[in-house]
């Protein structure tokens, strides 16, 4: 996607969640997670997803800066985070340095994360089971609802004023020209609000 000279960038960020414990056996080549649903092991892992898993136990990370070799992230790393998707917070920024915009935090054993790039002129709406909250620790605003595997957690202004957008049915294209964000960054933060469940579309044809 093109980008004006200047133009702040969407940064895509993975971790493991902070009660995930990561232990490592040197006998039997093997990683052993453990986290709120039980434990996960996995038997001999590539290296880099080793160095990938070590990354993420100290925060979130961008997994191309994790490997050295592209095809390690296709063919193991994407993989094995698929299989640990319940262990796993995924995190939208920018490359501004200002920190995260917002997060997607595992709430169930079965909590799968898939984006999809929605078409711009397709409208999009907040579900009425979708509880907005502020978050006790201060760390911004909480979305969460019983119905879903997911809960996202909104640090920053930007994220909030997407999801209020939301509140009345609007299209990717019309959030992004009302609002003093990239059009890439707006889009995104739809995206992860999407894939979590915490937006719908309307009006979608069957």
């Amino acid at each position: 996607m093109w980008h004006a000279p200047g133009e702040a960038r969407s940064v895509h960020l993975w971790s493991l969640s902070e009660d995930v414990r990561v232990e490592r056996s040197a006998e039997d080549d093997t990683l052993l997670l453990t986290g709120p649903w039980g434990p996960e092991r996995l038997d001999r892992p590539a290296p880099s997803v080793r160095e990938a898993l070590r990354r993420m136990e100290l925060g979130p990370v961008v997994l191309g800066n994790a490997v050295q070799e592209f095809e390690d992230l296709r063919r193991f790393i994407l993989p094995a985070l698929k299989r640990l998707s319940p262990l796993v917070v995924r995190t939208l920024g920018m490359d501004d340095l200002k920190g995260p915009l917002l997060s997607v935090v595992p709430s169930s054993p079965a909590a799968p994360l898939v984006l999809i790039h929605l078409p711009g002129d397709q409208r999009v709406g907040l579900p009425d089971h979708v509880v907005i909250t502020v978050s006790k620790s201060g760390g911004g605003c909480v979305l969460e609802s019983v119905d879903l595997p997911h809960r996202v957690v909104l640090h920053r202004p930007e994220a909030a004023w997407v999801t209020l957008m939301l509140a009345w049915p609007v299209t990717p294209a019309t959030a992004a020209t009302a609002l003093p964000l990239p059009k890439s960054v707006t889009e995104d933060i739809i995206g992860y609000l999407y894939a979590a469940g915490m937006a719908t579309l309307v009006d979608a044809p069957p």
